[in-house]
């Protein structure tokens, strides 16, 4: 599968703590907090398709910073804190499916888990795959169970994780740099598998707020 690609430019992980919120702290937490209860409610209430798939294309026609103004600060294991990963990592793989597919598909190569059947990509995985994958889990958050959908992307950033660290070890002797960014981003994936996991547990326990 690998050998389908060229080893695409390293984007770095800078994305996952670059984004600015408003400039009053409670104001933005309670807001986030509120916004994000209404809209998961009122979509997930909703007969209406058309309506998930407005959301699913927002930061597509907006950006991500319109999301990250309201949800980026909330608590890691918080409603609005799984919702802002979620929006993340979509944004993250659309902005370049070529490497994430190349990382993904090299970490579903070498696991040892059942990740790769929880994430449900399609295989081989190429940038067409794992950008359908991005969408559907997104999608699972407005319309199927809400748990599964955190545990999918939760798997998907282990995946990405061990394929980020495998190539940083290929990497290391003839490109230090790019095997420390790779490190680096190895570590974010596997920070936010684990919030997304706590975040699955707390919403079966009706505790995620």
């Amino acid at each position: 599968m690998t050998g389908e690609f060229r080893k695409p430019a390293l984007f770095g992980g800078r994305e996952f703590e670059g984004f600015q919120g408003g400039e009053d702290p409670a104001k933005i937490s309670r807001l986030a907090h509120d916004t994000a209860s209404a809209l998961l409610g009122r979509v997930r209430d909703s007969q209406d398709p058309e309506v998930v798939d407005r959301l699913i294309e927002f930061t597509d026609v907006h950006g991500i910073d319109a999301i990250a103004e309201l949800w980026s600060r909330a608590s890691s294991h918080s409603l609005p804190g799984a919702l802002w990963r979620i929006y993340l990592l979509r944004a993250l793989i659309r902005q370049d499916a070529e490497q994430s597919s190349f990382l993904f598909q090299r970490g579903a190569d070498l696991a040892v888990s059942i990740d790769p059947v929880v994430a449900g990509a399609g295989s081989p995985t190429g940038p067409a795959e794992i950008t359908a994958l991005a969408d559907e889990i997104l999608r699972g958050i407005f319309e199927g169970d809400f748990a599964v959908a955190l545990e999918r992307a939760s798997a998907f950033c282990r995946l990405m994780s061990l394929g980020a660290a495998a190539e940083a070890t290929d990497s290391d002797r003839d490109s230090p740099d790019r095997a420390s960014e790779l490190t680096t981003r190895s570590h974010r994936f596997l920070a936010t598998a684990g919030e997304l996991d706590v975040c699955a547990r707390l919403w079966r326990q009706d505790s995620l707020d």
